[in-house]
């Protein structure tokens, strides 16, 4: 059974100290008991501090999932590439010719935070780029990354 403890507020008489059996018992006397303002306030700072530990931590996460994004693409096209080479003997610079169907990029309202574009293609290699169409942290820099026919895709410049 759980013991309620209850303090009196010291008047006349000597304070005393007294057990309580049951919550009942304890409003029967007039006392609720309860936390004081200063534990409340003292708790709510530790997990304000707590919160500001958190949460710096946790602010590149969303740059870097859009990244996996960029990276996700480009190995799409990596692997559209050599389809087509194995085909046709050489690499493609169109992305229709690849069979690619962009995803609608978020400036007109669609998902897509990345552009996709193939910036040279021969018989013997290509490069091809994903370039972000926002500024994910707003420092004035896109985030760019690229892939070779190697299939080694690099972050050109980082957000």
């Amino acid at each position: 059974m759980r013991k309620w403890k209850t303090k009196w507020i010291k008047t006349d008489i000597e304070p005393v100290e007294m057990e309580v059996t049951s919550r009942s018992q304890c409003m029967k006397k007039g006392r609720i008991p309860a936390f004081s303002l200063a534990e409340i306030l003292i708790v709510l700072a530790i997990m304000g501090i707590l919160i500001m530990l958190v949460v710096p931590n946790n602010a590149g996460v969303a740059t870097r999932s859009k990244a996996l994004e960029a990276q996700q693409e480009l190995k799409m096209i990596h692997t559209l590439q050599e389809a087509y080479r194995m085909q046709y003997s050489k690499y493609s610079m169109d992305l229709t010719q690849l069979n690619y169907i962009p995803h609608k990029l978020v400036t007109a309202g669609g998902t897509a935070n990345y552009e996709i574009t193939v910036l040279e293609a021969s018989t013997t290699g290509y490069k091809a780029k994903a370039e972000a169409v926002v500024d994910f942290n707003g420092d004035g820099k896109k985030n760019i990354w690229e892939i070779d026919q190697g299939g080694v895709v690099k972050e050109v410049q980082p957000d």
